[in-house]
């Protein structure tokens, strides 16, 4: 191809090349500015202190001796002073009462229903029988170690 050559520019083909300067010097000072910018923003990074892991929220519940009097006045508190003798038999079918009833509970027993459950939460009985059950924060392993195993079973945990 034949060059055109005007004033230290020179055209080959379809691009054009600064006469003493290759084409990777031409571009390579808008690379050098983002470079540089980059380097100031790890290096803000890096100054910011490192966040460490909160520690492991205890899920342990153990029911209170008054939990059906605590169920009981929260029942006729939200569902109204009609309910009578039958409030273990409420239904929690209107979704609206039954969160704002589960929301006090686990405000006031610091224990909630999780996700997984709520299906299974139709009448006041059921969350009767949810918070009736202790919990303990133990894993299946720390309750195998402290029960009595056969003497061919042995856990061990610094292996």
């Amino acid at each position: 191809m034949a060059a055109l050559s005007v004033s230290g520019v020179t055209r080959r083909g379809l691009t054009w090349i600064v006469l003493g300067a290759p084409r990777r010097e031409f571009w390579s000072r808008f690379r050098k500015e983002k470079k540089l910018v980059v380097a100031e923003t790890l290096e803000e990074v890096k100054k910011e202190p490192i966040l460490v892991c909160p520690p492991l929220r205890s899920r342990t519940y153990i029911p209170p001796e008054d939990l059906q009097s605590r169920l009981e006045s929260c029942v006729k508190e939200i569902f109204g002073s009609s309910v009578g003798n039958s409030w273990q038999d409420v239904s929690l079918e209107d979704g609206l009462l039954k969160f704002s009833f589960l929301a006090r509970l686990a405000d006031d027993l610091g224990h909630a229903v999780p996700n997984s459950r709520l299906h299974q939460m139709c009448r006041v009985r059921d969350v009767l029988d949810f918070y009736n059950v202790p919990i303990r924060d133990q894993s299946k392993f720390d309750e195998l170690t402290a029960s009595n195993l056969p003497p061919n079973v042995k856990i061990t945990w610094g292996y």
